[in-house]
């Protein structure tokens, strides 16, 4: 497969993948415009289809963690038709000889403990091609790492991803740009709030320093439920929104598998409340919507 580099200079003229056009093909672009003097490197197949790699010095990824020296893989995404040909390791190739040459200690990406999740990268995959798990968030998301030198120091979660928290009743929305499903899903799922009376706080994170000190171990499109001290930190919308079993409790809604805000769009809510929250743990800086 050949691939092409989305730089600043083609950027308006190519497709990113993930979103072809529309509002969300324009938020994801500007994101990623910004990064590109940070390092960011969104590399894609020259035929038309969901087969591309995204990632960044650590040092400037929107993550909570501790990766000083690694490449950060955003996204390393290949479905459809372009599943099936070894595509996926020829993407992660072309990171990994770019850490080499950069003089890297590493590359690191997020994965989750147990079965796939979506939007998150397949832990068996990175395991066949090296890669071990560095740390392990409270709500079982993983950090894993390939080091490119014997003597480097794995990466870890800062505390607030180690271990996230929230003091904040009912559901904590975060979310960037730097998914373009966002821009789709974060209003829907904002009136389905708003119409069925569920208390919903959406925290839009459109700064580096932010991002890097949210309570979760995912910046992309995490969800908190103050029910539970777990956190349900799915990186993207398609995660959080597919209706896994119905009739929840509270306690349900906090742990993944959990009874989700889309599924609360397509059938009738039972009658809940919201617990009292727990004691205040982290104060973001943030553009926050109360609903």
């Amino acid at each position: 497969m050949d691939y092409i580099r989305i730089t600043k200079e083609n950027i308006d003229k190519e497709h990113i993948c993930c979103a072809m056009s529309g509002k969300q093909c324009l938020a994801k672009k500007e994101w990623l415009k910004q990064r590109f003097d940070e390092g960011l490197v969104f590399c894609r197949s020259v035929e038309r289809g969901k087969c591309f790699i995204e990632y960044i010095p650590a040092e400037t990824a929107w993550l909570p963690i501790e990766a000083e020296g690694y490449l950060h893989i955003n996204c390393l995404w290949v479905s459809g038709a372009m599943k099936g040909h070894g595509y996926a390791k020829e993407l992660l190739a072309r990171c990994v000889n770019d850490a080499r040459a950069q003089g890297r200690k590493g590359v690191c990406i997020l994965s989750a403990e147990g079965r796939k999740r979506e939007f998150l990268a397949d832990a068996r995959f990175l395991a066949h091609e090296g890669f071990s798990t560095a740390d392990v968030s409270d709500c079982g998301i993983t950090l894993m790492y390939l080091p490119l030198s014997p003597d480097a120091a794995p990466p870890k979660f800062k505390p607030c991803a180690k271990h996230p928290q929230t003091a904040e009743p009912g559901f904590v929305l975060y979310y960037t740009d730097q998914c373009p499903f966002t821009c789709y899903w974060v209003p829907r799922v904002a009136e389905t709030a708003r119409a069925h009376g569920i208390p919903l706080t959406v925290h839009h994170i459109t700064d580096r320093e932010t991002a890097q000190n949210t309570p979760a171990p995912v910046t992309t499109y995490p969800r908190w439920s103050a029910a539970s001290p777990r956190h349900s930190a799915n990186t993207a919308c398609r995660s959080i929104w597919s209706p896994a079993r119905p009739g929840p409790s509270m306690q349900d809604i906090s742990s993944p598998p959990c009874w989700t805000l889309r599924g609360m769009a397509r059938r009738p809510l039972p009658s809940w409340t919201c617990p009292p929250p727990a004691t205040p743990r982290t104060s973001l800086k943030c553009h926050t919507a109360r609903l």
